[in-house]
């Protein structure tokens, strides 16, 4: 043989010898070159095998009954080349639920030889057996790796028939307690998502007898993972006895749904007498008087006026809605000065309110006074008592037509106060005015005072004769006579007496079941002469 073909049958020999690997592997894209491949094509798997699970079966252990566990799984490139890995899907059995917490293989390519970690949550629902097949996308010729976990759900107690759910009640039962008022309670939940997934929440309600009182408040409308929202629960029942129900929460979780028990038991006490003056509210008003009750006393035979003072000892303004009697005909008067409807109290502020009676009846006198504002309880009544021994005829009373206004003599209450009195002592000093004759005559603030306790006991057309605390008095017609201090002009009507002094005009009525009383009187017929007739 030549030389020179025995070297070229030898290094025939030595490249079939090198390339004798390659071409016993797979089929690929670049088959017909065996040994040249682009390296941006080249799989894994080029030896024995390419990414494997370092253990195909992985045992889970124990998982605590709604707790989660922490199980790792170990993966292995065998193959001659690095290997990228992909998505990871995981297909748990209903016990548990699952989710990777942590994935060490996707941060760079798994060199051969190397090993990575893929740390699974797991989380025990039901007791029993459990089992998770993961699934993991790579680059290497197989593309696709397969790993099982298995392991069990322990639970004891109570705790072996309860379903856990993805999203952790705190509390899990909601106990209010015993309720013996009525204030209405209320307490907070706290929904937290203890999963690795974002949850929605599509639901809170509460399943409960609409007589129990239970409502829920919230704005949870998406949690992340590890993420917590407040609903507040109000109980308000209302009947007497025990009260349940049941929070329920729908959300996007792999168990779908979660619950809180609720409970209470309501016992009442019982309703004692309520006071005359409720206690103060913060933001209310609160109005009280300076006397509990109107007492007129016994043997009340004349009209009688009592004042107490109405104080508002709140912390917030009060307005007085209405005034009145509770009875009728029983000859009460509230007077139209100082406390009236409209009216509006400051704190610390206070007004008059006048009562006088005039007796319609001998005997005991029962009655009220109620006073509506919009403070605290709404509503203040005041008891009026007494016990008459005689009678005031409605028909002698006197009538006030007009009467001078003077603006001293308008209510005095709050920041008015110190102005109002500076003027105080010019209300009772008595003025000199010009009447309709051209003489003076003095005019008081209240000029139907000057003629109380006046009474006519005998009335013709054009004389009268009246009886008052300074004696019996002849009237003639548009002639002038002073009484109570005033100077008036009489003007003798048909139904009584007119008295007027300046713009001051009063109207005295007469009573005519008393002129046969008068007929009788030996000093009234004295002064009635029949040279006056």
């Amino acid at each position: 043989m030549r030389p020179h073909l025995t070297v070229f049958v030898y290094v025939f020999i030595a490249v079939l010898f090198f390339s004798l690997p390659s071409m016993f592997e797979g089929q690929s894209a670049h088959a017909q070159y065996p040994g040249f491949d682009a390296p941006s094509n080249s799989v894994s798997g080029r030896g024995v095998a390419g990414l494997v699970p370092v253990e195909s079966q992985v045992d889970g252990g124990t998982v605590p009954m709604g707790a989660t566990a922490q199980v790792v799984v170990l993966f292995r490139n065998e193959g001659s080349q690095p290997v990228e890995t992909g998505q990871i899907n995981l297909y748990p059995s209903s016990t548990v639920s699952a989710s990777v917490s942590l994935n060490q293989c996707s941060k760079e390519p798994l060199l051969s030889g190397a090993e990575c970690a893929v740390a699974v949550a797991v989380k025990g629902l039901q007791p029993g057996s459990w089992r998770l097949e993961m699934l993991m996308l790579h680059s290497g010729r197989s593309r696709l790796v397969t790993a099982t976990l298995s392991g069990s759900v322990d639970a004891s107690g109570e705790s072996s028939n309860t379903l856990s759910s993805d999203v952790e009640m705190i509390p899990d039962e909601l106990d209010f307690g015993s309720l013996t008022s009525g204030q209405a309670l209320v307490e907070p939940v706290i929904l937290r998502n203890i999963t690795s997934q974002k949850i929605f929440i599509s639901e809170i309600a509460i399943e409960s007898n609409p007589n129990s009182g239970f409502s829920v408040n919230e704005e949870c409308l998406e949690l992340e993972a590890g993420e917590a929202c407040v609903a507040t629960v109000t109980w308000a029942p209302r009947n007497k006895g025990p009260s349940s129900g049941v929070l329920v929460v729908h959300h996007s979780g792999p168990t779908s749904v979660a619950s809180v028990t609720l409970s209470g038991q309501y016992e009442p006490e019982t309703v004692a007498t309520a006071l005359l003056f409720p206690e103060a509210v913060p933001g209310k008003g609160l109005l009280v008087s300076s006397q509990d009750e109107f007492d007129f006393g016994d043997a009340v035979s004349a009209a009688s006026t009592m004042t107490v003072s109405l104080v508002n000892t709140g912390d917030s303004p009060l307005t007085l809605e209405d005034i009145k009697v509770s009875g009728t005909n029983n000859g009460l008067n509230l007077s139209t000065s100082g406390c009236s409807a409209g009216l509006t109290l400051e704190p610390i502020e206070a007004c008059p309110l006048t009562v006088t009676w005039s007796p319609t009846r001998v005997g005991k006198f029962l009655d009220d006074v109620q006073v509506i504002h919009d403070g605290a309880r709404g509503v203040l009544v005041l008891p009026m008592r007494g016990t008459a021994e005689g009678t005031v005829s409605q028909d002698s009373k006197t009538i006030v037509l007009s009467e001078q206004q003077q603006e001293p003599t308008r209510i005095i209450q709050g920041n008015d106060v110190t102005e109002e009195i500076s003027e105080k002592p010019k209300v009772h000093q008595k003025r000199v005015q010009k009447n309709d004759t051209g003489s003076t005559a003095p005019s008081i603030a209240n000029a139907s005072s000057a003629l109380d306790g006046l009474r006519i006991t005998s009335f013709s057309a054009n004389r009268a004769i009246v009886n008052g605390p300074g004696g019996s008095r002849l009237l003639f017609n548009d002639e002038q006579v002073m009484l109570g201090g005033v100077v008036w002009d009489v003007h003798i009507q048909k139904n009584g007496i007119e008295f007027s002094s300046g713009v001051d005009r009063i109207l005295l009525l007469f009573d005519r079941s008393l002129s046969s009383i008068n007929l009788n009187s030996a000093q009234s017929a004295s002064e009635i002469t029949p040279s006056g007739e």
